[in-house]
């Protein structure tokens, strides 16, 4: 019956995902992850990568902090914001938000075939050190960490906020495990390429 989709689409459909301004960044974060999940198939043939089981605790670290970020949560634990930043704010952090998102894509098409989703070693690998990657080392995760940030503060619930946090640490946990990997298979290059730029945060001295 029509009428027994209605619980189910009005919590689907429902904390700040129904509320405007912030159901914009919900929308935004959709479209990116569409794109990225499309784009996934435009990579490389892999030559090595870490295992799943050396993954597994940053991964659960991102899975966590995606369930928290999630609206749901939020309408499950009958959370209200703890601070509204006002609709102007909201604004201002969408923007951010779209700026990291823009600085991943960047990254990512920067990086071309040598992406992957996982920590591998992609046939003719090598350091890519020009764009973004003149900035940072992992510059998807600084987009992602800094869109991430600002989308929990703009929500302003304490399980946006965690989740952001606990993504953003995850992120920078795989950041870590992927620099191990590539100056192992890399060699040299790589290891002088960390010396030379920052790992997530512009500006900073390398390390």
């Amino acid at each position: 019956m029509p009428g027994d989709a209605s619980p189910i689409s009005s919590f689907a459909f429902s904390g700040w995902t129904t509320t405007w301004p912030t159901s914009l960044l919900a929308i935004i974060w959709l479209i990116w992850l569409a794109s990225w999940v499309g784009a996934s198939f435009w990579s490389g043939q892999t030559r090595k990568h870490v295992t799943v089981i050396k993954t597994s605790r940053y991964h659960a670290l991102i899975v966590l902090g995606g369930i928290l970020f999630t609206p749901w949560t939020s309408r499950i634990l009958g959370e209200t914001p703890f601070w509204n930043p006002g609709e102007t704010g909201v604004y201002v952090l969408t923007v951010v938000t779209l700026a990291g998102i823009a600085f991943t894509w960047w990254a990512r098409i920067h990086l071309g075939r040598f992406w992957s989703n996982a920590i591998t070693h992609k046939e003719g690998h090598k350091v890519i050190d020009t764009g973004p990657y003149g900035l940072v080392r992992h510059p998807i995760y600084t987009g992602l960490i800094l869109g991430m940030i600002a989308t929990g503060i703009a929500v302003g619930t304490v399980s946006a906020v965690l989740g952001a946090i606990l993504i953003s640490l995850g992120m920078a946990w795989k950041a870590k495990m992927e620099e191990v990997f590539l100056a192992q298979e890399l060699g040299p290059d790589y290891v002088a390429y960390r010396q030379r730029v920052p790992m997530i945060i512009p500006f900073l001295p390398p390390g």
